[in-house]
């Protein structure tokens, strides 16, 4: 009997994936993660983990498994909370929950669940591993969750080899209203939960409170880009090199104040994203205003209306030679290589076609279709067919 530890949050999803495993005559302990417990910084006045805690016990007793807490709240704040102030103050967008994976779920819990003599780490993750054999070795894929609606592969982006070959993922076969039928049918007490929104595993936050009581406010203006500005007038040089047309295509606009008008004030550019529509508080304009660029230098936000403006497509990414990570290093690409993938930029965007290009000090992702609010910090994650190869954070 190998010995499982199930990561329990008390969510529908890592309570159905501890009865699985159970079923299937695994040895399982239950464990929750506490990772946040820092009271300066206020998240709000529930107290979200506390409930999530009762709930995973409740599941474990009703399994008849043993179950205790781990507090990882130090390790979090280090390895995330602080690496996302970091970035907002930057001006950039960080994916925490890709992150809390690969740092916190996959390494250091499962350590302690190694420590604990455990075989492998189980989550209620919408994916599957499968495993392959190239040159006589022993491969494991990363593949989507068979809900297409519910697939997180995205967010295990940046896990490896040795990671992947000691996780499990029970109901990635399994559809969400599979799952909760499955919850209901044991009679566990998750089993009409709604699924937790907010950052993984610190609770129902705001990102915007969360970060002001890091980030000092400080008051800016909005401008208003027009559409027909000439900034968007690309003529086609004929001489450059393939890498140079990638590294222009896949640049950041340069945006004056002077190109655009006031149309309002903000209190920190480091609280916005590209592509965000909400929190301008702009009135008075015919069409909805997004953000086409931020710049926390001069802290100014760049706008423009409709979600169609020239401003919020880019032809290109960049990514930088030592953010490129391969789960399937066998398909890694050398210098001067290239390749056909599928890609998403952002969790739950429909694959897009592209091309990677590997050059000496970085890849860039040419897309097929101009993409919307290609955001720096996010990650860019390829797939062939169903299975993630590989990912990496926008630079």
């Amino acid at each position: 009997m190998k010995r499982v530890v199930v990561g329990l949050s008390g969510g529908v999803d890592s309570s159905v994936a501890a009865y699985l495993l159970q079923k299937q005559g695994y040895e399982v302990i239950g464990l929750f993660m506490k990772n946040w417990h820092d009271d300066s910084v206020t998240i709000s006045n529930e107290c979200p983990w506390l409930e999530d805690s009762n709930d995973a016990l409740l599941v474990a007793e009703k399994l008849g498994i043993p179950f205790q807490t781990v507090d990882l709240s130090e390790q979090y704040k280090e390895k995330i909370v602080d690496y996302m102030f970091n970035e907002y103050e930057k001006g950039r967008t960080p994916n925490p929950d890709v992150l809390c994976n690969r740092e916190i779920k996959f390494d250091v819990f499962m350590k302690i669940a190694l420590s604990l003599g455990a075989d492998y780490v189980a989550t209620g993750h919408y994916c599957r591993k499968t495993e392959i054999e190239v040159n006589g070795e022993l491969i494991y894929q990363l593949k989507a969750g068979a809900d297409g609606n519910k697939d997180q592969s995205y967010f295990l982006c940046q896990l490896s080899q040795e990671q992947l070959a000691k996780s499990l993922f029970p109901i990635g076969e399994l559809t969400k209203p599979e799952v909760r039928e499955i919850a209901a049918e044991m009679d566990l007490i998750t089993a009409e939960k709604k699924d937790s929104q907010g950052l993984c595993f610190i609770g129902k936050v705001r990102l915007p409170e969360f970060l002001q009581q890091k980030l000092q406010p400080k008051e800016g203006v909005i401008i208003q880009i027009d559409k027909n500005d000439s900034i968007y007038d690309f003529e086609k040089k004929d001489d450059l090199s393939l890498e140079e047309e990638l590294k222009l295509a896949s640049k950041k606009l340069p945006y004056t104040p002077q190109m655009g008008k006031v149309v309002g004030k903000h209190q920190g550019a480091h609280y916005f994203t590209i592509g965000q529509r909400k929190g301008l508080n702009v009135g008075g304009t015919t069409d909805p205003l997004f953000i086409i660029a931020t710049n926390v230098e001069t802290n100014t936000i760049y706008t423009g209306l409709t979600s169609s403006h020239p401003g919020l497509f880019r032809k290109a990414l960049r990514i930088e030679k030592d953010e490129v990570h391969w789960i399937r290093k066998d398909l890694a690409l050398a210098n001067g290589e290239s390749k056909e993938f599928m890609v998403r930029i952002r969790y739950r965007q429909p694959l897009q076609k592209a091309t990677l290009y590997q050059f000496e000090k970085e890849m860039y992702i040419a897309f097929d279709e101009p993409q919307s609010a290609i955001t720096e910090g996010q990650f860019a994650a390829w797939y062939s067919d169903d299975e993630l190869v590989g990912s990496g954070v926008i630079s």
